[in-house]
């Protein structure tokens, strides 16, 4: 199935790294829907890693590989998310 239909009611979950001083860019390092999203979500919160909901991002990841870096047009909506895991943090004290 192509990835670029969205399936209403089904959940979507893409997962980003970045390392500074390694990567130019977040990479996608997972990307799933329906259970696959599932498992990415459970995932992230057993490692305490921060969720970020925003659909239509997602649904711009999902036409990336995994691996591949974000494209600059996503840049701005990365930095978003960036700076709500930042916040998160500061909050957290780490």
């Amino acid at each position: 199935m192509d990835k670029k239909r969205r399936m209403p009611g089904i959940k979507y979950a893409a997962a980003l790294k970045y390392k500074e001083g390694e990567d130019n860019a977040p990479r996608v390092v997972a990307f799933g829907k329906g259970s696959l999203a599932e498992k990415i979500i459970e995932t992230a919160r057993q490692n305490n890693i921060p969720l970020h909901e925003d659909p239509e991002l997602v649904y711009a990841l999902s036409s990336l590989e995994v691996g591949q870096e974000i494209p600059f047009e996503l840049y701005r909506a990365i930095a978003e998310v960036l700076a709500f895991v930042l916040h998160l943090d500061k909050k957290k004290g780490g």
